[in-house]
């Protein structure tokens, strides 16, 4: 069992700077590939970033690549998001999540555990 607790969301201007923080209890956190997903009003859940269970492999959706950067500390239990030129569309809940597996033939992806999100804003 693993329990995320995600934190740094807020309010920023266009143009402007974040960095999420989502720390995880359990001694299986360094074995799990781990992302970040995010939420906007009226929209689905959509990927944002996955980071490996190593940290040596990560891949962005195309709408952030470029801006953000996920990391992990495996000493700390912590995966982080950096971004960085934020946008108006970037703002939504963003949601970290464990044990995240890329499903083949585009099909998306599927989570093993989810935290319960923190709001970004960012306003124009």
């Amino acid at each position: 069992q693993v329990q995320l607790v995600e934190s740094g969301g807020g309010l920023v201007q266009a143009g402007g700077s974040l960095r999420l923080s989502c720390a995880a209890s359990g001694r299986t956190f360094s074995s799990y590939a781990m992302g970040w997903f995010r939420q906007a009003p009226g929209k689905e859940r959509e990927f944002v970033a996955t980071i490996s269970w190593s940290g040596g492999s990560t891949y962005y959706a195309d709408s952030v690549k470029g801006r953000f950067t996920i990391s992990r500390d495996n000493a700390k239990n912590t995966v982080y998001l950096q971004m960085n030129s934020l946008k108006p569309e970037d703002t939504a809940v963003y949601y970290c999540a464990a044990d995240v597996v890329s499903e083949p033939y585009g099909l998306g992806y599927t989570v093993g555990y989810w935290g319960q999100g923190t709001q970004v804003t960012v306003s124009s």
